[in-house]
């Protein structure tokens, strides 16, 4: 079989190039003159480069064809030793007539570890020079190569290139095990089709996983290529760059499809992993999760998202039939793996159901005694542990990173008047927050939703403070608690040239320097005092939706009975006040 491009490629040649599988080459010749004057021949005729893999046997292993500037080179090893060379070299030919070895092609050497990296200049139907490198030393954090030529056809020294393979063996074995080296962060490139600020963040969270970002494409697009997301043409373009590059691993900005991902990461090739951004974070979730509901939500969102990538694979994971033993009813393995994915994802959200009806008993808890609630939220990294900590004196966790708080974080804090609240810190949101993470950690975000008071912190220093603020608000009208009391905290001031001016419901602060938090504790406590208030209802039993409606959205502090009506102490807020006032027909309601 003939790889790459041969759009265009008559049969009879692409079965003349097929036969060079076929052949038995020379163990003791490093480029046999026949294939070099198919490789130059063919080269000539289509004017795009061709590869070949070549075995230590002498066996051809893969015939590719690319363009006239570049091939893709799928990775292949004969070795399972990792420290060793991979047992293939690579031949292919440059059209133009340039011998010499391409970045591209020394970086491939490094990356996929071949014997050899040989090069042919072909010009005008003729091998215009020979080029062959190995590897070396350690050098600079990487492997050394060690570059032979070029040299004219007919004089290739086979034997002592063959030679110089067993001896670049031997050495990259004792470089790697006498400097004990290893990649320690895996090297990623990044693609978008959004922005630059949109790639900005998605570098930001690679830093947070604890990879290192080499390179960053930004495709413009109308809309996504349904098979490849940014074109074919463009993977072909980011598999070279991977080459180059020595990238581990490809993050997508957006969400990719099963069949995208499936059909980016065989154009890469075997040695280029392929996420999306829904991946990365669920990755990052997973470090930084730890209580015990929060290693349960993170599952259950992977499971989640993991299991329409089950999709499409066909009999990759189908049970092989055909023969004996082999028919009859039963399981393919996809069944199988799908089946396995909905039990535990129903083992999980039974778990999680447990562990809120739990929380549930305990809010209540809360709202009998009379107990306010305040829950910071805001956009990731925007500073509202730092606040935490600065208004309770907490000890709790803070980082210069994205989601570095994960679980929700409750501490009593004291108001200016003597009272107190609750504050409680939440995971923060982010742009392109997958929906998997929205319905996983619904029960976690749920603070929010049934907070007396949400206190949205935003970087006030960040370039798209506004977008991140709207981001927000997005993530809370999803979540139903657009209605809630609410204040604007613009944090990190102290970074900015200009302080602005604080309101009523807009408090400029820096939990760094302490300056607005005072501002911060008034604003708190004059919004749940005005908001809430403490009032007696007196409910006919004819009348039982205002009852409903004061249970779903008031704070029932008491609640008796009567021969007429059931009488109600609870704290609610202005609007739901007046709500009741216009229910009641027949019964009262009292400001306490």
């Amino acid at each position: 079989m003939i790889r790459g491009n041969t759009e265009g490629i008559r049969q009879s040649v692409l079965e003349e190039l097929e036969r060079l599988y076929e052949t038995d080459w020379a163990r003791d010749q490093f480029l046999p003159d026949r294939l070099l004057n198919v490789l130059v021949h063919y080269t000539d005729v289509l004017n795009r480069e061709i590869m070949v893999y070549m075995t230590r046997d002498g066996n051809v292993l893969e015939i590719s064809i690319g363009s006239a500037q570049s091939v893709a080179l799928p990775e292949r090893s004969l070795r399972r030793n990792v420290e060793r060379l991979s047992g293939i070299r690579c031949i292919h030919t440059h059209p133009g007539g340039n011998a010499r070895l391409s970045d591209i092609d020394e970086q491939a050497l490094r990356l996929l570890r071949f014997d050899a990296m040989c090069a042919i200049g072909v010009d005008q139907g003729i091998a215009t020079g020979i080029t062959a490198a190995f590897l070396g030393e350690m050098e600079y954090g990487q492997l050394s190569i060690h570059v032979h030529g070029p040299v004219k056809p007919g004089r290739v020294p086979q034997e002592k290139w063959l030679r110089e393979i067993e001896v670049a063996d031997e050495r990259v074995l004792k470089t790697i095990r006498e400097g004990n080296w290893e990649k320690t962060q895996e090297r990623v490139l990044l693609v978008s089709t959004d922005s630059d600020e949109s790639l900005d963040e998605l570098e930001s969270l690679t830093n947070t996983a604890g990879a290192v970002v080499i390179q960053r494409v930004l495709q413009k697009r109308l809309k996504p290529d349904p098979s490849t997301y940014i074109g074919s043409g463009k993977v072909s373009e980011i598999a070279l760059l991977c080459q180059a590059a020595e990238i581990d691993l490809v993050i997508f900005d957006d969400e990719l499809t099963a069949s995208q991902n499936r059909n980016v990461s065989e154009i890469l090739g075997a040695g280029v992993r392929v996420i999306d951004r829904t991946a990365l974070i669920l990755d990052i979730f997973a470090q930084r999760a730890q209580s015990h509901e929060g290693k349960l939500q993170v599952e259950l969102a992977q499971m989640k998202y993991n299991m329409p990538l089950l999709q499409g694979l066909g009999t990759v994971l189908s049970r092989l039939g055909g023969g004996i033993g082999t028919r009859g009813p039963g399981e393919t393995q996809l069944e199988v793996d799908r089946r396995r994915i909905r039990r535990r994802v129903n083992d999980l959200e039974k778990e999680l159901a447990e562990l809120d009806a739990q929380r549930t008993l305990r809010r209540r808890r809360r709202e009998k005694t009379g107990q306010l609630v305040a829950a910071l939220v805001g956009y990731t990294n925007a500073g509202k542990s730092t606040i935490m900590k600065a208004l309770s004196g907490a000890d709790v966790f803070i980082e210069d990173k994205l989601f570095a708080t994960l679980d929700p974080v409750m501490r009593k804090i004291d108001l200016p008047n003597g009272g107190n609240c609750i504050l409680v810190d939440t995971v923060g949101f982010i742009r392109k927050l997958p929906h998997q993470l929205i319905e996983a950690f619904k029960s976690t975000l749920e603070e929010a939703l049934f907070a007396d008071l949400i206190i949205i912190v935003s970087d006030a220093s960040h370039e798209r403070c506004s977008e991140q603020r709207e981001t927000v608000h997005e993530v809370l009208n999803q979540l139903g608690a657009s209605d809630k009391p609410m204040i604007e905290v613009l944090n990190k001031c102290d970074r900015l040239p200009d302080v602005p001016m604080s309101t009523s419901t807009i408090i400029a602060v820096s939990a760094v320097t302490g300056s607005g938090l005072d501002d911060l504790l008034l604003a708190i406590q004059n919004q749940l005092s005005s908001s809430h208030r403490k009032v007696r209802v007196s409910v006919p039993y004819a009348e039982g939706q205002v009852l409903a409606v004061l249970h779903s959205q008031g704070k029932i502090l008491t609640e008796t009975y009567t021969d007429a009506c059931t009488v109600v102490e609870c704290q609610a807020d202005t609007a739901l006040i007046n709500r009741v006032e216009r229910m009641l027909k027949n019964g009262s309601i009292e400001i306490m």
